[in-house]
C-alpha cells in the first residue's frame, strides 16, 4: 500500500504532461479525484488523452523505430543501487537524489507510459537542439531542458484545460509579462525559442531570489508564494526535501519527476525503450516575411507539406503570418529558403484573399467588445475584498464591460466567482498588473496601492508598497519597470526575500 501512495504521488503530478498541461500553480485541480478513491490506479481519462496526443499530426512524422535498439513493451527492473549509479553519473548541475518517490515515478514513465516516453524521444531530437541553445546562452544548466518533457511532453501546441500553453505551459498574463507576442492571429507561447526564451527570463528570476535549483523548479510550479509559505510553515528550512511536507500536493511530486525524466531519457535503452525516428527537417532556416502570408501559399509553390510548415512555425493559430503588422519570421526547412526568396513577390499574391477570407471573417466582433477592438478571453477568480471597479482597473477595461460579460446586476460579487474578461492583446491592460506565478491556473494577482515620495538623501523618486497576502520581492519586483529583487533587498536593507503581509517596503523608481 505504500509503494500505491507513492505512485499517487507521482500521478498527481504526471497529469501535468497527460492532460498537456504545466501545474495548478494557485488552486487544487480535480482532475485526479477518481485516483483518490481508487489508489495505484490510473484514471481512464488519463490514459484517453495520451492516446489522444499520440494520435496528433506531428506524431504521424514519427512512424519508424530505431533500427538498432531492442524494443518491447516490457520493462526491466533494477535494484535501488543501479538507479542510484546512473543518476549519480549525469553531468548535472541541479542536484538529482534518490528516493522512493523518483523510484515510482522512473517506473510510471518506463513502464506504464512507455509509448510517451518513445515520442518524446523522438521529439526531443527536434526541440532539444533549440532549448540547450538558448538555456547556453542564458548560462543556465542544460538539464533544464527536462522540465519541458514534464510539463507538455514536448508537444509545442499544449493546451491545458486552463489554458496553460507551449512547450513551457505558459499562462496567458504571465507570458505576456515575460514579453510573449499572444493575440488572434500569433501566440508565441507555441514558437519553442521565444517560450523557452522566457521560460529562462523565469528561471534567472527565481534563482536570484533562492539560490537554489530545486526551489526554482517548486516555483516554476505552484509560484514563489506558495514556496515562501512552505518555507515559513517548516520553521526557515530552505532544502526541497525538508518543505516537502506543506508544498502543494502537485509539486511535492514535481521535482521527482523531473529526476525521472532526466533518467529515462538518458537510461531509455537500458529499459527496452526506442525513439520514434522523425522526418521533420532538423535542418532549417528562417525568412523575414512583410507582409500578409498564409502557409497555404507557401506550401503550394514550394511544395512542401502544410503540416511541416505548421510544424516549423506552431505559433501561428491559424495558418496566417501577420508580416503586414510586423516583420515576422518564417522557418522553412533549410534547402526551400532559397526557393522562397526566389518566388517570393509570387508566393505573396498567390490565392491571398481566398485564403485570408476564410480564415478571418469580415466582421470578427462579436457585440460584447468595442467595435474594432482585438482582444482575448481569460478567467478572473474575485479575491477577498474585491469589487468589480478594482477587477476592471487592473485590467484595463470598466465595471460595466464586466457585467455586460457577465450578466451581472450589480458591482458586488462573491469571493471565489470566476468572472470571464475580455482584456486587450496589446499588453496595455497587463502593464500594471501584480506578477501572476508561471502558469498560475486562474489569475489571481491581488490589486495594489502606492504613494509617492522623495528621498533628499539619494535624490530617488521611491514607492511605498504595502505587502499583501500572496505576494514576493519577485512579483512585486515585476510591477515597476527596472526594479530587481535584489534593489529590493538592498533599499529596503533586507537579509533574506521572506516578507510578511502589512509591511511597508521602499521600491526605487526614480
Amino acid at each position: 500500500m505504500k509503494k500505491y501512495l507513492l505512485a499517487l504521488i507521482c500521478l498527481k503530478g504526471l497529469v501535468s504532461w497527460a492532460y498537456a498541461q504545466g501545474e495548478t500553480r494557485i488552486e487544487e485541480k480535480d482532475t485526479l479525484s477518481s485516483l483518490e478513491s481508487e489508489v495505484g490506479l490510473i484514471p481512464e481519462s488519463l490514459d484517453a488523452d495520451v492516446d489522444s496526443l499520440l494520435r496528433t499530426w506531428h506524431v504521424h512524422y514519427f512512424s519508424k523505430r530505431e533500427d538498432f535498439c531492442h524494443d518491447d513493451d516490457e520493462n526491466v527492473y533494477f535494484p535501488d543501487s543501479v538507479y542510484m549509479d546512473r543518476l549519480s553519473r549525469l553531468p548535472s548541475v541541479i542536484a538529482l537524489p534518490y528516493n522512493n518517490i523518483v523510484r515510482d515515478c522512473i517506473d510510471l514513465y518506463a513502464e506504464r507510459k512507455r509509448n510517451l516516453v518513445r515520442y518524446m524521444l523522438g521529439m526531443a531530437d527536434f526541440y532539444f537542439p533549440i532549448i540547450e541553445q538558448v538555456l547556453d546562452e542564458h548560462g543556465l544548466p542544460i538539464e533544464l531542458k527536462y522540465l519541458a518533457v514534464v510539463e507538455s511532453a514536448l508537444n509545442p501546441v499544449a493546451l491545458s484545460r486552463v489554458g496553460a500553453c507551449g512547450l513551457w505551459q505558459f499562462m496567458l498574463p504571465t507570458g505576456k509579462i515575460y514579453g510573449l507576442e499572444i493575440n488572434s492571429l500569433v501566440d508565441e507561447r507555441r514558437d519553442p525559442l521565444k517560450a523557452t526564451e522566457a521560460a529562462c527570463k523565469y528561471f534567472k528570476d527565481m534563482y536570484d531570489i533562492y539560490g537554489d535549483w530545486n526551489l526554482v523548479l517548486a516555483s516554476y510550479n505552484c509560484g514563489p508564494g506558495n514556496v515562501n509559505k512552505a518555507i515559513r510553515r517548516s520553521g526557515g528550512k530552505t532544502d526541497f526535501w525538508d518543505i516537502f511536507p506543506y508544498l502543494p500536493r502537485e509539486t511535492r511530486s514535481y521535482l521527482p519527476l523531473f529526476i525521472a525524466a532526466n533518467y529515462v531519457m538518458n537510461y531509455h535503452c537500458e529499459h527496452n525503450i526506442c525513439p520514434m525516428q522523425t522526418s521533420l527537417p532538423l535542418a532549417t532556416d528562417t525568412v523575414m516575411v512583410n507582409n500578409a502570408l498564409h502557409l497555404q501559399q507557401v506550401s503550394d509553390l514550394l511544395h512542401v507539406d502544410i503540416e511541416t510548415l505548421r510544424a516549423l512555425n506552431p505559433q501561428y493559430k491559424r495558418d496566417i503570418v501577420p508580416g503586414n503588422i510586423r516583420p515576422s519570421v518564417l522557418k522553412l526547412p533549410a534547402a526551400e529558403t532559397y526557393a522562397f526568396i526566389g518566388k517570393e513577390d509570387t508566393v505573396y499574391t498567390h490565392r491571398i484573399e481566398e485564403l485570408l477570407a476564410n480564415c478571418i471573417p469580415a466582421n470578427s466582433s462579436n457585440g460584447t467588445l468595442p467595435s474594432g477592438a482585438t482582444r482575448e478571453k481569460i478567467t478572473h477568480v474575485v479575491l477577498r475584498g474585491e469589487n468589480l471597479y478594482t477587477i476592471a482597473n487592473r485590467y484595463g477595461v470598466t465595471a460595466k464591460d464586466i457585467r455586460k460579460w457577465n450578466g451581472l446586476g450589480s458591482n458586488r460579487v462573491a469571493k471565489g466567482k470566476r468572472l470571464r474578461l475580455y482584456v486587450d492583446n496589446g499588453g496595455v491592460a497587463f502593464a500594471s498588473a501584480a506578477k501572476t506565478p508561471a502558469k498560475s491556473t486562474t489569475v489571481t494577482a491581488k490589486s495594489t496601492a502606492t504613494t509617492t515620495e522623495k528621498s533628499a538623501s539619494a535624490n530617488k523618486e521611491f514607492v511605498s508598497y504595502k505587502v499583501k497576502s500572496g505576494d514576493s520581492l519577485y512579483s512585486i519586483s515585476k510591477k515597476y519597470p527596472g526594479v530587481t529583487t535584489s534593489s529590493l533587498l538592498k533599499v529596503n536593507g533586507l537579509s533574506s526575500p521572506d516578507i510578511r503581509p502589512g509591511q511597508v517596503l521602499r521600491i526605487p523608481v526614480g
